[in-house]
């Protein structure tokens, strides 16, 4: 007499040839009711999962088919983050996606994606060399090689703030796959990396500041009112790139910043600012009237020169000589010019906003403006700011701003 393979209540539970197989009616994320299979050749394996799998049925929906990585994230980018995302972070996200996601993770089923896959994942990236994974050098003419294509790696590694940034996207991904209970846990939330070392920044001082826009100034720098910008507002990059003379009004003294100039790609794209905050209006200081009103006159002396023929259709504020929009990576070459004719230390573009409290404290700008200009929701924050500024330095530096700055727009 031959024993049991089933029990009762298992009529969804039976041998096969090559072993065992079970299936349970689910629910799908979508709402249709499917079977879902599980086999193996083991009895008690194949069993257990069949348990697991009528008690996750029970619970909720149940994918009963898993896409690739590279499938899921092309899905991900074409109906969550392109419709709802601004251009720049779209711009962001598909790099990433194509450059580091699909190689690495892009042939695994979604499904199968877990911690320790992960960590071997990011591990290899972090000491990869991205021009031989990527093949920049290779794609090069042959005359033009000089690394990774002729057996001398140039070790172009990612930064810990990239690999960071890599995790952040597929952390993203994978949340949303969770909310769409295609997977039941998101293993990019579960993984651990370590911390990238912050690098402090070490803003300038009023002095360096004033000598950075006198020689801007002295040298009728085309760039020397958007310095001014982001110097005494603390705009950033793009939005001081992509102000539109709609938003200035010089007789009332006020600022909107309405768009930022990005570089999507090829292309200069002119974007929604990062949150509703960042278009408030701004008060502008004496010095960013003046600066603004030198500009508008110069425009205006490049518009006469090429009569009707000026291109630019949104109004920017700072545009080149034939009215093309500026290039932000020329802008940040420029300005790196700049500090070396001006002779102070060199800092990223992003770092002058560090600078703007101290400068509008100088600049005797009332704590109630300079709290409006820095955005800080307390008048405190605005104090502290104001309070290191020393009453001898303040003095000093305000007699060279205002010898030296506003005395050169008069």
């Amino acid at each position: 007499m031959t024993g049991r393979t089933r029990a009762n209540g298992e009529g969804s539970f039976y041998p096969v040839d090559d072993g065992f197989r079970g299936y349970v009616w689910v629910t799908t994320p979508s709402g249709r009711s499917r079977r879902k299979y599980v086999s193996g050749k083991n009895r008690d394996d194949v069993h257990a999962r069949w348990i697991t799998l009528q008690a996750e049925a029970k619970q909720g929906p149940v994918a009963t088919s898993h896409p690739k990585v590279s499938e899921y994230l092309n899905g991900w980018m074409d109906e969550v983050i392109r419709p709802h995302r601004r251009l720049k972070t779209i711009d962001t996200y598909d790099r990433t996606v194509r450059l580091y996601l699909h190689p690495g993770l892009g042939e695994k089923r979604l499904n199968k994606l877990d911690v320790r896959t992960l960590r071997e994942f990011f591990n290899k990236l972090a000491v990869t060399c991205q021009c031989c994974k990527q093949g920049k050098d290779a794609a090069r003419p042959e005359k033009k090689q000089r690394c990774c294509a002729i057996g001398k790696c140039c070790e172009q590694r990612l930064s810990k703030r990239s690999v960071h940034d890599v995790r952040t996207v597929l952390r993203s991904a994978l949340t949303n796959a969770v909310a769409e209970e295609r997977i039941s846990k998101n293993p990019a939330a579960l993984m651990k990396l370590s911390p990238g070392r912050k690098t402090k920044v070490k803003p300038w001082s009023v002095e360096d500041a004033r000598q950075f826009l006198v020689s801007a100034r002295e040298a009728d720098d085309p760039y020397y009112a958007t310095y001014v910008l982001i110097l005494v507002l603390g705009l950033r990059r793009g939005e001081a790139l992509g102000l539109q003379w709609q938003g200035v009004d010089l007789d009332a003294g006020v600022l909107w910043p309405i768009h930022g100039l990005q570089r999507i790609g090829r292309r200069l794209v002119l974007d929604d600012l990062k949150t509703d905050a960042s278009d408030d209006p701004l008060p502008l200081p004496s010095i960013c009237v003046a600066a603004l009103t030198h500009r508008k006159a110069q425009q205006a002396a490049h518009k006469l020169a090429l009569d009707a023929k000026w291109p630019d259709k949104d109004g920017l504020c700072f545009t080149s000589r034939i009215g093309a929009p500026t290039d932000p990576r020329s802008f940040a070459r420029a300005f790196n010019r700049r500090c070396v004719l001006a002779g102070v230390r060199r800092i990223r573009v992003q770092d002058t906003r560090h600078t703007c409290g101290s400068l509008l404290a100088a600049m005797d700008i009332h704590p109630r403006v300079a709290m409006q200009i820095l955005r800080h929701s307390r008048i405190s924050t605005t104090m502290e700011i104001y309070t290191h500024v020393p009453s001898e330095v303040t003095r000093q530096a305000l007699k060279r701003l205002g010898a030296s700055l506003d005395g050169l727009e008069s």
